[in-house]
């Protein structure tokens, strides 16, 4: 369990995670501000975009690794 703990630990480290999550709170805090602009509303879709698309092709594929052995 702690092995599991310290692995997303390491994953919630890395640069993408951290590039993602500081525009997040930047936006978070332009947000409450009222002073998002049109370009920084344009890197931040770009990057999110790119943070979940890279997340999603892992996922399938483990998904068609792990379909790919068992055929």
């Amino acid at each position: 369990m702690n092995q599991n703990i310290s692995k997303r630990l390491g994953n919630l480290l890395s640069v993408k995670s951290l590039v993602t999550l500081t525009l997040t709170a930047v936006f978070a805090w332009m947000a409450m501000a009222g002073t998002i602009s049109q370009d920084f509303m344009t890197v931040y879709a770009v990057v999110i975009a790119f943070y979940f698309g890279t997340q999603s092709q892992k996922v399938q594929d483990s998904l068609d690794g792990g379909e790919n052995g068992n055929g």
